[in-house]
């Protein structure tokens, strides 16, 4: 007997535009607009812009459920998702996708700028096609590369707010990209087994776990260094840079237990830190730009 299939609700079609991931987006896509001006972001564009990044990657979640239905269901942690268990048929992933998609690029090509809505686009396409149908399956630096579509979150804030591309905001977006590779790693070295049954060439499943690693204390340094730019260009002020040591030492700390090798969770407590780094150092960075304003934009 086939097993029923339980009815579609919101909650399912939530899930699909992966919330938590797009939470901590907006968060730095918030903090991106706040560090483009002196003083207030206008109200329209903190709400509109922030609206029409959400839903935008909220499609390229949903596109993201859409095309890994197959290794979804054969991964334990995500076999429940929607899609997956058949809950939200393609057809319906397809149309919701395409809907916030649109919906998300209208908002910001009317509200906001083209700048802004070009570039969101282009990160769109990034993550659901680029890295998600093709990079994901095909190289162990597929997470690097597709790196860039995730990255995009605080530029965009930036330019909502300017109109244009500063280096202060390719900086922001410069500190998510070298953040990504060893946040990612770390879930790839406690998930291999799945990616590797799966078929998915993630670094530790082509190159080992030890390799893997060592590439994450590697990435971890090279990390910590861009995140002193923001003080050296002076975007930022003392407090920000004591929180950058503080936080950068906390995620070198747990990069070494990586290496050391004498704590089974280090993988996933390392995986934990590196959301809860990336959230204070940009929470940390905003308060610093009102404490102590530069303002050398």
């Amino acid at each position: 007997m086939t097993p029923e299939i339980e009815q579609v609700t919101w909650r399912d079609y939530k899930e699909l535009t992966k919330p938590n991931v797009v939470l901590l987006m907006i968060l730095t896509a918030v903090i991106g607009m706040f560090m483009a001006v002196p003083g207030m972001v206008p109200l329209r564009v903190l709400i509109l812009g922030n609206l029409g990044i959400a839903l935008c990657a909220g499609s390229a979640a949903t596109v993201n459920h859409l095309v890994d239905q197959r290794i979804d269901r054969e991964m334990s942690r995500t076999r429940k998702r929607p899609v997956a268990q058949g809950r939200v048929k393609p057809v319906q992933a397809g149309v919701f996708a395409a809907l916030t998609g649109v919906t998300g690029m209208t908002i910001l090509l009317v509200w906001i700028n083209p700048l802004t809505a070009w570039l969101t686009f282009a990160s769109l396409l990034g993550y659901a096609v680029v890295y998600t149908m093709f990079l994901k399956r095909a190289t162990p630096q597929n997470i690097v590369i597709g790196g860039l579509a995730g990255a995009a979150p605080p530029l965009l804030g930036w330019t909502a707010v300017t109109g244009e591309i500063g280096g202060h905001g390719l900086l922001l977006a410069l500190i998510i990209f070298a953040w990504t590779p060893p946040h990612f790693w770390a879930l790839a070295i406690h998930r291999r087994e799945e990616y590797a049954a799966v078929d998915i060439p993630m670094l530790p499943v082509t190159h080992g776990v030890a390799f893997t690693k060592l590439h994450i204390l590697l990435y971890t340094v090279l990390m910590f260094l861009i995140t002193l730019l923001p003080f050296a260009t002076r975007m930022s002020g003392p407090l920000y840079l004591l929180g950058a040591v503080v936080l950068g030492c906390g995620f070198l700390y747990w990069a070494i237990e990586l290496i050391r090798d004498r704590n089974p969770n280090a993988p996933m407590e390392t995986f934990k830190y590196s959301i809860i780094y990336l959230m204070a150092l940009f929470i940390i960075m905003l308060v610093d730009h009102y404490l102590f304003p530069v303002h050398t934009l």
